[in-house]
């Protein structure tokens, strides 16, 4: 008679757990997941048999900071029978959260034997490689990612800071090899052309290609301000000296273009100075940071040299921030700046310095998608535009790998 009751109450209790199930995903899904977190637990109460549920748990734990509960309710929801690839790399996301890389490394094994196209598997499989400097492997396993998923453009991102990594490293073979392979098999993807042919050392490119730069920074665009802290970026500091020390006092009277303006950080020095502050950049994601300054007058997404044909005469001071370091060939935008001022307007730029080397080109692109220019092709170049020289200084605009990297702060006039 007892056994009786108990199996009609354990039957009684399987909808009034899947209705609290339903209940905790839809708070779940709607970002509440301190309540989610209650009625899961109500849920597996009634019924610890819910595989579903403990995954889904697990995920709500995740999300509020929790990864070693997070990976009991992942466990829980293998040992429920719920033996999916998901939940081994869900496993192994908050295991390698937790310092636990050996086990981490298994479940991420495990979700791939399983599920041998998981794009995101194998990325985060690399991820764990890198961390641990295993950089050949890594670079493998993000292009497995990339096979898997061709137009993902994180993935291309992480593979391209591997390649770069190991060409630093000095496995400069390695990396070029990877980097062929990778510009072969995606020969459409700005990222694989234009960081390909720099880590292989045959780019012929004046210029990064816009797409290259639009997706690098849309990329970049909700961690730049705090990666550029990291790094010790000086650019905004170094040419708003520079600003003040080649012109008229800041009295709101000029008409200014902040060139390249990223998420803004020029923009605060520069709003003393104008009366109309404008802003371009080809990054709507850059851009959308740069209007929430509430800084400018005007935010244009537009590529650079043809935003400044079409405003001639336009500006007094043009203000660009680490911005030609995407132009190898800088008499067009040179050029197109000259038609873009005022008479008497100035350029005020930033470029990274390449060596004055007789056996090195005027300009090369390196391995991070950077160009650097030689102090005389700068000069040339300007003065080739109708521009003319004012002050040209070496600076070092920020650290990298710890070592400084070495440019030039220039002002330029339109006579």
């Amino acid at each position: 008679m007892a056994a009786s009751r108990l199996a009609v109450r354990a039957k009684a209790a399987v909808p009034v757990a899947a209705r609290l199930c339903r209940q905790a995903d839809a708070l779940a899904a709607a970002g509440r997941a301190e309540e989610a977190d209650s009625v899961y637990r109500a849920a597996l109460a009634a019924d610890p048999a819910l595989a579903g549920a403990h995954n889904n748990h697990g995920n709500v734990l995740r999300a509020l900071g929790r990864p070693d509960e997070a990976a009991s309710a992942y466990r829980a929801a293998l040992a429920c029978g719920l033996d999916l690839a998901l939940v081994h790399y869900n496993l192994a996301a908050v295991l390698r959260q937790t310092g636990q890389t050996v086990e981490a490394a298994r479940a991420y094994r495990r979700a791939l034997v399983m599920q041998p196209d998981y794009a995101e598997a194998w990325n985060n499989q690399a991820n764990l490689l890198r961390d641990e400097e295993r950089l050949t492997e890594a670079a493998i396993s993000y292009r497995r990612a990339l096979a898997a998923r061709p137009d993902w453009t994180d993935g291309h991102d992480n593979f391209a800071t591997a390649l770069y990594l190991l060409h630093e490293r000095g496995d400069v073979e390695t990396a070029a090899r990877l980097a062929r392979d990778w510009r072969r098999d995606h020969p459409d993807n700005p990222m694989a052309r234009h960081i390909g042919s720099a880590i292989i050392g045959d780019s012929a490119e004046e210029r990064a290609p816009d797409a290259y730069v639009r997706q690098t920074f849309d990329l970049f665009a909700n961690e730049f301000d705090s990666k550029l802290a990291e790094l010790g970026y000086r650019a905004p500091e170094l040419l708003a000296e520079a600003v003040a020390m080649s012109g008229p006092e800041p009295r709101g009277d000029l008409a200014v273009l902040d060139a390249g303006c990223g998420t803004g950080l020029c923009g605060a020095a520069l709003r003393p100075y104008a009366r109309c502050l404008s802003g371009v950049d080809l990054s709507g994601g850059m851009l959308a940071h740069a209007h929430a300054r509430a800084l400018y007058d005007a935010l244009d997404e537009a590529e650079l040299v043809a935003h400044l044909t079409a405003h001639p005469s336009s500006f007094d001071l043009i203000v660009a921030a680490d911005v030609l370091c995407y132009f190898g060939e800088l008499g067009e935008v040179f050029a197109a700046a000259c038609t873009a001022l005022l008479p008497a307007g100035r350029l005020v730029f930033s470029v990274e310095r390449l060596a004055d080397d007789a056996e090195l080109p005027p300009y090369q692109v390196a391995t991070h998608g950077r160009y650097a220019h030689k102090e005389i092709y700068v000069r040339d170049a300007l003065s080739v535009s109708g521009l003319a020289l004012t002050m040209m200084t070496q600076e070092t605009l920020r650290f990298e790998s710890g070592e400084p990297v070495v440019g030039m702060v220039v002002v330029a006039v339109r006579p």
